[in-house]
């Protein structure tokens, strides 16, 4: 097939997003099919740029800026966003092209225009691949309430969903939300699409965790985006409860809005068995968690939406076993739960996770094959071919559904023309 992805985010951005479609669309490729990625790229001079990586064909198109800016400024930047992606496809070569199949990825929630023009333009289904529910998490987060600004978040959400054949969600627990679409007059198939993440060999890493006040412990790391959606407070207050344990240390690498006030936070403290270090290159990633030997997932228990981070796989490919403290309910508890693959803490409590924290170590020390057990649900459930075949199982049903509406359509004003042709046919004759 020749699918065209559409996105916010890709290399060389080092987010999880971008990760993520980076894998997806080589592992498109992989699987024989033609690939297109058409990005945002506000960090353009011209209109539009073509690069080839890995036979992915990445069409980068200039767009208002939507990341380090205002909240205000970045609403107007992303509501622009597929306007302006869609004008410069159509300066770009590629603005005649044709496609069997649309792959989008939300966040954000604002391509919906320009999924629906390609849709239109080439008669074909489309597939959102959706891993958070906004404006719904804002709202639980208290960082939002339900007046205008919710009101439009919603309709643009809205939009984009009404404009999906197929919605892939990330857990079950995210397929109750949606079921209020099926109330619409064509609504959107929906099915868990789980997270995914390509193999990463260990070609070593800029951070040497030998060479900090690390040096010797049991490192729990954490490695990703520190924001208000993590809710990291709790991961310094049991740093600071395990002060006192010599042989374990806290290692947190990324960026965020929270990033430099956990920082500053942890020197106030005085917590020497914390390290700080900036985003680095994802391919370091292999190398970073292979000095390491728990990883760290949290998120805010105001949330009421499920989530599986994509640090959670990262830590499942390297054989790191998980210490979470996440939100009650979340489906992320009964997955590290029944694969046992590490421990949840959901009650807030700091004392409650300093407990699983030193059994979960204990654990790695007499559980041999704790670690077997976290690489075999990376490959059996995280994996990018699942996703693409998954995917491309889903547009190909679509495809062939709308063939059937569209020959049924087509014999249905062919028999209603018959119709009209043998009803008439008599009073023609009679006048003749």
């Amino acid at each position: 097939m020749r699918i065209v992805i559409v996105a916010d985010v890709f290399p060389p951005l080092r987010s999880s997003g971008a990760v993520q479609l980076r894998d997806l669309s080589r592992e498109f490729v992989r699987h024989g099919h033609e690939v297109t990625v058409l990005v945002a790229s506000p960090e353009l001079h011209k209109d539009w740029q073509i690069d080839h990586w890995n036979g992915v064909r990445i069409v980068r198109l200039r767009t208002p800026r939507t990341k380090d800016v205002s909240y205000g400024r970045r609403t107007i930047g992303e509501f622009l966003m597929p306007y302006a992606m869609r004008r410069n496809l159509k300066k770009s070569p590629l603005a005649g092209e044709k496609w069997d199949g649309v792959v989008w990825y939300s966040p954000t929630i604002f391509l919906g225009p320009i999924v629906h023009a390609l849709k239109r333009a080439s008669q074909c289904p489309s597939y959102l691949i959706i891993r958070d529910i906004f404006p719904e998490w804002a709202v639980d987060m208290g960082l939002m309430g339900k007046g205008l600004p919710y009101r439009f978040f919603k309709a643009v959400a809205n939009y984009q969903y009404s404009v999906a054949d197929v919605i892939g969600v990330q857990t079950p627990g995210n397929l109750a939300y949606f079921n209020e679409l099926a109330s619409g007059a064509k609504p959107p198939q929906l099915e868990v699409l789980h997270n995914w993440l390509s193999h990463a060999s260990d070609t070593g890493c800029s951070i040497s965790v030998q060479k900090t006040a690390l040096r010797g412990r049991k490192i729990f790391v954490y490695a990703g985006n520190m924001g208000i959606a993590q809710g990291m407070d709790i991961l310094l207050d049991l740093a600071e409860k395990l002060k006192t344990r010599s042989d374990i240390g806290f290692l947190f690498v990324g960026r965020g809005s929270d990033a430099k006030r956990l920082r500053d936070e942890a020197n106030e403290r005085c917590l020497d068995n914390v390290v700080f270090f900036d985003e680095i290159d994802p391919d370091e990633i292999a190398g970073l968690y292979a000095q390491c030997h728990i990883g760290l997932v949290a998120l805010d228990p105001r949330h009421k939406t499920h989530n599986i981070p994509g640090k959670f796989l990262s830590y499942m490919q390297a054989a790191l076993p998980v210490l979470a403290n996440i939100n009650p309910g979340n489906d992320l508890i009964d997955l590290i739960n029944s694969t046992r693959v590490g421990a949840a803490c959901t009650d807030q409590s700091v004392d409650s996770l300093a407990r699983l924290a030193e059994k979960l170590l204990s654990q790695l020390e007499q559980d041999r094959d704790i670690q077997e057990r976290c690489k075999n649900l990376a490959k059996t459930m995280f994996s990018p071919e699942v996703t693409v075949r998954q995917i491309s199982i889903a547009l190909q049903k679509q495809h062939d559904y709308n063939s059937v509406l569209s020959r049924a359509s087509q014999n249905h004003r062919t028999a209603g023309a018959s119709i009209d042709t043998d009803e008439t046919a008599p009073e023609y004759s009679s006048k003749l």
